[in-house]
């Protein structure tokens, strides 16, 4: 499975790697919350795609659902820490390899954590979804993108469409989903791109700008996801 988490984030998304509260907290959904990732094997034994979720106290309510994916994974963390009794499991990353795509296997992994969710005897699975072509488009807003559909209805992108042919409702954007920083070299390094000037730019890869302050010597980028929810059959 790590192995995986290093492919989904190399290359041009480099960047990705260094979320500090990614990095603060995704060993422990090794240790604390093991029950709730998985692998899909192919025939031969090989791990070709995985899921990661944590489960989260949540009220059911639009107005408080966590920041994004690093708000959900540092809520999953306190409620443990807490004793608070989950009521939703969040689902955080699905990855296939490169040779098992177009597969189907993200839909795969999609009704996995649902069954999860069920087994343990959570009422819905909730997703801070990173659209598959928003980097195409960085300079649209997410509320603006996310509604996009295709002339059949269904929504452009395509893993914001596999959320909703298995039944997913949208429950708004995550603004500050993520959120990287950076020195100006860090930030040179990650993308292998110059930034001679301050600015906002554009960088292969982000669904989002990336601001650069030269003055104080910082890179910032802020992704924005999509909140959707998979209601799950009653128990």
């Amino acid at each position: 499975m790590r192995h995986l988490l290093a492919a989904a984030w190399a290359g041009a998304l480099e960047f990705m790697n260094h979320d500090r509260v990614c990095a603060r907290h995704w060993d422990s959904l090794y240790s604390e919350f093991a029950e709730f990732q998985f692998a899909l094997c192919d025939v031969h034994g090989a791990v070709v795609a995985a899921g990661f979720s944590i489960p989260v106290a949540w009220s059911g309510r639009t107005r408080d659902l966590p920041s994004g994916l690093d708000g959900v994974l540092e809520q999953g963390a306190g409620d443990r820490a807490r004793r608070r009794r989950p009521t939703t499991l969040s689902a955080l990353l699905a990855v296939v390899a490169p040779e098992a795509r177009a597969q189907g296997l993200s839909g795969e992994i999609l009704s996995g954590m649902k069954a999860i969710a069920e087994r343990h005897a959570l009422r819905e699975l909730i997703a801070p979804v990173r659209p598959t072509l928003k980097h195409r488009y960085p300079l649209i807003p997410m509320g603006r993108y996310a509604r996009w559909t295709r002339a059949d209805g269904a929504p452009f992108d395509p893993w914001l469409r596999t959320h909703h042919r298995l039944g997913a409702t949208f429950l708004g954007v995550a603004a500050r989903s993520m959120v990287v920083t950076g020195t100006v070299a860090e930030w040179q390094a990650w993308t292998g791109m110059e930034f001679p000037a301050s600015g906002v730019y554009i960088v292969p890869g982000a669904l989002a700008p990336v601001t650069i302050d030269r003055r104080r010597d910082l890179g910032r980028y802020v992704e924005p996801n999509v909140w959707m929810r998979h209601d799950l059959a009653p128990a």
